[in-house]
């Protein structure tokens, strides 16, 4: 019958839950001896530790982590009269703005603008 199933049921989901919270207490109980476990005095200076070993955090505005290539900041790009005009013979042979960046070493919005100084772009509306 069903309300044998149900009754199952309810037993299994009180198992799950004694799983979870025993699990819970455990990990608990070893994520508190990892410092002693590695010779530190007190968690902070474990914690200390391992950011350390990681790099700690670097941030950028907006909290997200700074991530890039070799962990190095992008240097900004010289936007010269040559540019200018290769992105301009580009355009007009008909190549797509990423093309344009790849091959210009310069970023997709950094085309765009270009692109509209130039008057490459149709205006909306």
């Amino acid at each position: 019958m069903i309300t044998d199933k149900i009754k199952e049921l309810e037993a299994t989901k009180a198992k799950v839950a004694a799983l979870e919270e025993s699990i819970a207490s455990q990990l608990d109980k070893e994520l508190s001896e990892l410092p002693t476990k590695y010779g530190f005095e007190s968690a902070q200076a474990f914690i200390k530790a391992v950011s350390a070993a990681t790099g700690g955090r670097k941030k950028k505005r907006g909290g997200k982590a700074a991530k890039s290539e070799g962990g190095k900041r992008r240097k900004r790009a010289k936007i010269t009269d040559e540019i200018r005009a290769e992105l301009k013979n580009l355009a007009e042979a008909g190549k797509s703005g990423s093309e344009i960046a790849a091959a210009l070493g310069i970023s997709l919005p950094s085309v765009q603008n270009i692109k509209k100084a130039l008057g490459l772009v149709k205006s909306r509306g």
